[in-house]
């Protein structure tokens, strides 16, 4: 998670919003990267996405069983759905989804807990580590917007 949370800061610095993702497969770091969207002027280039295409070039493959990702904030319903396709084993994520959504990011208000009973994913899902630290993300962009000349 200090990676993902490394790689958050790093994007804000760069412009981005305050999200960050790591996947890791047997204790050794994968991929990593922030979010891109604004860079790309993609709004699929999330941090996990960015993340799950560094992966499978990294492991040339699709199938990303036995890696966990973690993530600055709890993944979409889009990056849910591709780490459910991708077969990564575990999300561990650190605040939610309405926590995102109380900095003003237009989120879909359904829970990876949901999308999982939903759809019967085998992911497994650690919530809530780091909230305080993922929370002060949030925070950090707020106030580098505020410095920020467009």
């Amino acid at each position: 998670m200090r990676l993902a949370i490394a790689k958050a800061v790093e994007g804000i610095r760069k412009g981005q919003s305050p999200f960050g993702a790591c996947i890791v497969k047997n204790k050794q770091i994968i991929a990593c990267s922030h979010n891109l969207v604004w860079k790309n002027n993609n709004i699929t280039a999330h941090a996990e996405m960015a993340a799950i295409g560094s992966a499978c070039k990294a492991l040339e493959t699709i199938d990303l069983s036995g890696c966990t990702i973690y993530s600055t904030s709890e993944p979409c319903p889009m990056c849910f759905s591709a780490c459910h396709w991708a077969r990564i084993s575990r999300i561990v994520f650190g605040c939610a989804i309405k926590d995102a959504k109380n900095f003003g990011f237009n989120e879909m208000g359904i829970s990876n807990f949901k999308l999982k009973k939903l759809i019967k994913s085998k992911i497994k899902i650690t919530s809530r580590l780091a909230v305080k630290e993922n929370i002060a993300l949030f925070e950090f962009w707020q106030e580098q917007a505020k410095t920020r000349v467009y």
